[in-house]
């Protein structure tokens, strides 16, 4: 079966986008979905995305990450499907789409798109893990997807695959693990961030959902003011908005560029037929 695909990035955060309205893609298959989504044998990219038909809002959004597994949401990735939703006649310039983790509203806007985030929840200040011989000390909560945001002084100098791997992994975190954020606050309104992915297995060009947590701990625990201008590893800049209420973020948003990168074809069956 051959499917008709586009390569989009949000700030930098590759995905490839699918129309899957009349459901007959194979998303199940983990390994299949694993191959297309590998950069050397497959079309490459950080997760594909699913655009399908939903009884609760304009569409739903099913994200697979590149082991082909599906998580619950990604900020970039729900940014991206909302441009290519739009794109196909799927939804209007506002919109609401469904994923695993509740509906969220979107709306094309003159920066690119913005999304409304889920609350955070599990939001757990200070928290001291030791890993790869060291002590981190950091901040984890949940933005639709679990995050460890850690403060560091130089981002040039983290060792992301070693240090992100081993928390990414470590106990603490089971059964699910969890994203991993290192993070340089610039105040009053500014940070610098590299993410290691959950399901990527590596570092992220951009997180949504990890700016959006970094974001969280700046104001909460660092007294940073909304909105937040997140700068990503490829150098593109996230906002993430929202109000300052009882002490704590409500209402987040993200803000950034949503970007198509090129259309193509792609045989599954071919696909398949190499991987036996």
């Amino acid at each position: 079966m051959k499917i008709a695909f586009t390569k989009m990035h949000g700030a930098g955060n590759d995905f490839i986008m699918i129309d899957d309205r009349q459901g007959l893609v194979p998303w199940q298959d983990h390994f299949l979905m694993a191959a297309l989504a590998a950069r050397r044998v497959g079309v490459g990219c950080e997760g594909i995305i699913l655009i399908q038909s939903s009884d609760k809002a304009d569409f739903r959004m099913r994200f697979l990450n590149p082991d082909g597994t599906e998580v619950e949401m990604c900020g970039n990735g729900s940014r991206c499907a909302a441009a290519f939703a739009h794109g196909i006649g799927a939804a209007g310039r506002a919109m609401t789409l469904e994923t695993m983790c509740g509906l969220m509203d979107a709306e094309l806007v003159p920066q690119g798109v913005k999304v409304w985030m889920p609350e955070p929840t599990r939001k757990t200040y200070g928290l001291a893990v030791q890993a790869a011989g060291r002590t981190f000390t950091g901040d984890f909560m949940n933005t639709g997807v679990p995050h460890f945001v850690v403060p560091v002084d130089d981002l040039a100098s983290v060792d992301i695959l070693t240090w992100g791997r081993a928390l990414r992994q470590h106990p603490m975190f089971d059964p699910e693990g969890t994203n991993v954020d290192f993070v340089v606050y610039r105040a009053p309104d500014r940070l610098a961030m590299r993410t290691y992915e959950r399901g990527v297995e590596g570092e992220s060009g951009a997180c949504g959902t990890g700016a959006v947590a970094c974001a969280v701990a700046a104001v909460e625990r660092i007294g940073l003011t909304l909105p937040i201008h997140a700068r990503t590893p490829t150098g593109y800049e996230l906002i993430i908005g929202g109000d300052w209420r009882d002490r704590k973020c409500t209402g987040l948003t993200l803000t950034g560029p949503a970007r198509e990168v090129f259309t193509g074809e792609i045989d599954l069956d071919g696909l398949e037929r190499e991987m036996e």
